[in-house]
């Protein structure tokens, strides 16, 4: 089931389901992404107005966003059957009532609308016009590669909210030559550490890393393998920042994979020093996807949110408000051992140049 609550007449939220595999903290967390939201209303809507849309993953979140913006009552349930329906026909992993991780579902379901929403654009590009219904437009330009050159790959509205440009350089030893190569992200998955925060994780996930002995480079220059540094850059940061802390390591002395309970310090309000742009970037915290437990294949995932300049905490049905200093006691645990199971584990950033704030 979904909770939501509504005060002075203001939507508040909505929280998690009860009883399922499915993590839909996830969508909760997308939701309160309020560019996300407003763009994933306005496409359905505008696909309604065309006729009955052909389900899919995409029309049903989109279904479940209307169902809790439109809700009248102050309090009360909504169960998200037709999504989770959904997210079982088309993935046999979440048929299940095993723990399913949230990062996981997260990438699986933004590829997903992405794969929906290049499919649509590539059948209206290879309609002809009047095939269209009328008014409606592909999800792209429709101006098909000429002279055998290949178009841009398609950007999408999803795209435009979560996807930033990484650029991975390595410099050659022996000549000095930089070589550089761009790859986007949807969200950026950080290596931490014991009493750490987000900063010290981003510095170290751009830190410069030598190759050499088995690790050496192959350099076009010098035409031989060479002793390199490379490194990683945030080349162009997304208007929405998703990080997701690498709580769960494999440990070989076990033989399976261990939650590390460390303590990671995220921010309110976070400065990413270490773009390739020449400003600092800076983001606000709106969504935190919190595990609880012990370990990777059992627990449970709450939820924090900031809606209307108040914090919200979902735990399945239940829905409360709490002050804004609480959202620290899920940073982590300074001991290796402690009975604190509750872990940030999926933050959800938003840029204030994105929001107007800046």
């Amino acid at each position: 089931m979904l909770g939501f609550l509504r005060k002075n007449g203001d939507w508040k939220g909505c929280c998690g389901i009860y009883f399922t595999s499915i993590p839909l903290f996830v969508p909760l967390a997308l939701y309160f992404c309020v560019p996300f939201r407003e763009q994933l209303l306005e496409y359905y809507a505008k696909n309604k107005n065309l006729g009955d849309p052909e389900e899919n993953l995409l029309t049903c979140l989109a279904d479940l966003f209307t169902q809790i913006s439109s809700q009248k009552k102050k309090t009360g349930v909504i169960a998200p059957k037709r999504f989770v329906q959904r997210v079982r026909k088309q993935n046999e992993l979440f048929r299940s009532y095993m723990h399913q991780d949230a990062h996981e579902f997260l990438n699986y379901l933004l590829n997903e609308l992405v794969d929906i929403l290049e499919k649509e654009s590539h059948v209206a590009k290879t309609l002809p016009d009047e095939s269209l219904p009328s008014g409606q437009t592909a999800n792209g330009p429709r101006n098909a590669p000429t002279n055998g050159v290949q178009r841009e790959p398609l950007v999408t509205w999803v795209h435009k909210n979560f996807q930033g440009l990484l650029t991975n350089e390595t410099r050659c030893l022996r000549c000095e030559t930089v070589t550089a190569r761009d790859e986007t992200f949807l969200d950026l998955s950080l290596d931490i550490e014991q009493n750490s925060s987000i900063t010290s994780c981003l510095k170290n996930f751009s830190s410069t890393e030598t190759l050499n002995a088995e690790d050496k480079f192959f350099c076009d220059k010098c035409c031989s393998l060479q002793e390199a540094q490379k490194r990683m850059k945030i080349k162009k940061p997304p208007h929405i920042l998703v990080i997701h802390l690498k709580r769960f390591k494999y440990m070989e002395q076990l033989g399976r994979h261990k939650k590390l309970s460390y303590r990671v310090v995220f921010p309110l309000e976070l400065k990413l020093a270490n773009s390739m742009e020449d400003v600092d970037s800076e983001y606000t915290l709106f969504a935190v996807v919190v595990h609880v437990g012990s370990g990777p294949n059992h627990g449970h995932y709450v939820s924090l949110v900031k809606s209307h300049n108040h914090w919200l905490f979902f735990d399945d049905e239940n829905v409360e408000m709490i002050d804004e200093s609480a959202v620290q006691t899920f940073f982590g645990s300074a001991q290796e051992y402690s009975s604190n199971t509750d872990h940030g584990y999926i933050l959800f950033y938003e840029s204030l140049a994105a929001n107007g704030k800046a």
